[in-house]
């Protein structure tokens, strides 16, 4: 069923029929099409950060921007939703077209620009969800916030949505805002998430509930940059990682038409870059961080790789697209069969 409706979809113009195809699943969901779709996941509980998820797959940041779509997403059987990314103002995000697919690749290429309604539609979203399962914000900085002073927007995000959802990510590696990646920088992050875990600890006071931060970074390191940056969040107080987010690189689309597109690359072409990252990060941050695995992910295999990098759990995003609900419950069951990563 999802690959006739993919096809469908793929004849409309990219953020069309991401638009068309969210708002039908919602609409849907009275009829109970997100659950005919997703079928019914295999339990794969994961204990991690002080929280229960019943699977090891989440929804990456990105297709659910605004909270609009919690339910029906999570009617498809995710382990967890991760919505955002949100700024404390609303913002168009870059001029259209603003992305592109790579079907030959499985693969995306988006320079979006933290498009969104601003933090407090997501709150209030997050506020009237139904979904009882786990659901994380991701927060960043508007786009024309100087870089230097990014905090103030983290700030915002962190204290408003901070009784609303279950975790926190703290995404300082698109790389469609200007200058958002120099705080991944050795200087930069240390002071940042000094900032942030301060914050959390007195909101954790404050609503006597403790949430978890985690941090979002690249996959476009030299392997000392990537190391010392690592090493600063493992001393943070931060409480995990995603590895990671879009690419710059073009190596693996090379001569496709949209190859010279602005912006971050998802999808298949990034898995090798993902992975090496990731393994890197549970090297330098040991066995016990936290660390969830993201990219390049379109079957239960490749989740698996993530798996034996590092990965505590996978979260997806061009691979649903691609791949459909169905590849939830792929991952589940390949999950079942090792359930424990290789670096543990």
């Amino acid at each position: 069923m999802y690959s006739w409706l993919r096809n469908g979809l793929f004849l409309l113009p990219p953020e069309i029929a991401h638009d068309v195809a969210l708002g039908a699943l919602a609409r849907g969901r009275w009829i109970g099409l997100p659950r005919i779709l997703g079928g019914c996941p295999s339990s794969a509980p994961v204990e991690l950060m002080g929280l229960a998820f019943p699977n090891p797959v989440g929804l990456a940041a990105g297709l659910d921007k605004n909270g609009d779509y919690i339910d029906a997403l999570g009617d498809l059987g995710f382990g967890f939703i991760e919505v955002g990314t949100v700024t404390p103002e609303p913002q168009d995000g870059n001029p259209k077209p603003r992305l592109f697919r790579l079907p030959e690749h499985e693969a995306l290429i988006n320079r979006l620009g933290f498009n969104n309604k601003g933090v407090d539609h997501l709150v209030g979203q997050l506020e009237r969800r139904r979904f009882s399962g786990i659901v994380g914000a991701n927060i960043g900085k508007q786009k024309d916030t100087p870089v230097e002073r990014a905090a103030d927007d983290y700030r915002i995000c962190l204290e408003k949505v901070y009784p609303h959802c279950d975790y926190i990510t703290v995404n300082i590696s698109s790389p469609n805002t200007a200058n958002l990646r120099a705080l991944q920088d050795t200087g930069p992050l240390r002071e940042l998430l000094a900032e942030l875990t301060g914050l959390r600890d007195e909101l954790a006071a404050e609503h006597e509930s403790y949430r978890p931060l985690l941090v979002k970074i690249a996959p476009d390191w030299d392997e000392d940059a990537l190391t010392a940056s690592l090493e600063t969040v493992g001393d943070s107080g931060f409480d995990g990682l995603i590895a990671t987010n879009t690419t710059l690189d073009r190596s693996g689309v090379a001569g496709h038409r949209h190859a010279d597109e602005a912006g971050g690359l998802s999808g298949a072409p990034v898995k090798v870059l993902a992975d090496r990252t990731l393994s890197t990060a549970r090297r330098v941050l040991g066995p016990d961080f936290p660390i969830i695995g993201v990219g390049g992910i379109l079957s239960g295999a490749d989740a698996i790789d993530k798996q034996r990098a590092g990965a505590d759990l996978v979260q997806i995003y061009t691979g649903f697209l691609y791949r459909g609900p169905g590849l939830i419950g792929e991952i589940t069951r390949a999950w079942l069969k090792r359930p424990v990563h290789a670096a543990a």
